[in-house]
């Protein structure tokens, strides 16, 4: 087939561009609204298609974007619950201490003829048959070997041994502890042992003198170790045998030796040395 010459293309080009005005003419005039219709179905479809289509792209955009700043905010929430978890912590504890240390005052207060030095407990040792606490006051605070040892709940042992800054102190449960003591009622006299189960044991006591269940029982001051009438702890159940020269009694500490955080030191009590007499 031979190729149009320049006068035929020339004549195809305003037979197109004729076509082209006549149709927009017949358009115009509405003439060819019937066909353009039909025609224009399919395209409003793919239209509608292609619009859907980007409406859900940018709906998954969009939620792709919001799930971004959630996480974002999920992790700041995280981050300042955490903060306010630690700040609660903070706030628990030092009620807790403020709680403790109007215990001790109190406790203090009662005592009036007493000066009392407060301590924290920095370490506990409970191997074997001995029982003790480290406390972190020493010789520059004053603290002297043989001194008491309180709580707001009572007797918590004496000062053993001291360095410049700490003090090691033996507990009443230890093995090695004795403490004279009385009960607070019938005021018979006894000595409170440490036991190796940790538990105390009130030994020495006359056969005649009655033990009541839940009684208390306080330091006597006999011997020079202890000021008198300090609590020591509670008995529990009495322990009598046959042709037995004394009677004892089971004793609990109202302290929990475990979970001690504070502790007062009598400075102002100096034991007595009766081996001297």
């Amino acid at each position: 087939m031979r190729l149009l010459g320049r006068p035929g293309r020339f004549l195809l080009l305003i037979l197109m561009l004729s076509l082209c005005g006549g149709l927009m003419a017949l358009s115009l005039s509405g003439a060819l609204t019937s066909v353009e219709g039909v025609a224009a179905a399919p395209l409003h479809g793919l239209s509608g298609l292609f619009t859907r289509i980007s409406l859900s792209f940018n709906a998954a955009f969009e939620e792709l974007n919001n799930l971004g700043r959630l996480r974002d905010r999920i992790a700041e929430l995280e981050e300042q619950l955490a903060r306010r978890q630690v700040e609660l912590i903070q706030l628990r504890e030092a009620a807790r201490d403020y709680d403790r240390l109007v215990s001790l005052l109190s406790y203090t207060s009662a005592l009036e003829n007493q000066e009392f030095l407060t301590a924290d407990v920095i370490a506990v040792e409970q191997t074997g048959i001995s029982r003790s606490i480290i406390i972190n006051r020493g010789t520059r605070d004053g603290i002297a070997v043989g001194m008491p040892v309180t709580s707001d709940l009572g007797l918590v042992g004496r000062i053993r041994s001291v360095s410049a800054n700490a003090s090691q102190v033996q507990l009443i449960n230890d093995e090695n502890s004795a403490v004279s003591s009385r009960l607070q009622t019938t005021r018979g006299h006894g000595s409170i042992i440490g036991q190796a189960s940790g538990v105390l044991r009130l030994t020495m006591i006359d056969l005649d003198e009655e033990i009541i269940q839940g009684d208390l029982v306080i330091t006597s001051g006999l011997g020079g170790n202890f000021p008198s009438d300090i609590v020591v702890g509670q008995v529990t159940s009495i322990r009598q045998f046959e042709f037995e020269l004394f009677q004892e009694a089971e004793v609990r500490s109202l302290i929990d030796f475990d979970t001690l955080e504070f502790v007062l030191v009598i400075t102002s009590f100096e034991p007595i040395d009766l081996g001297v007499f």
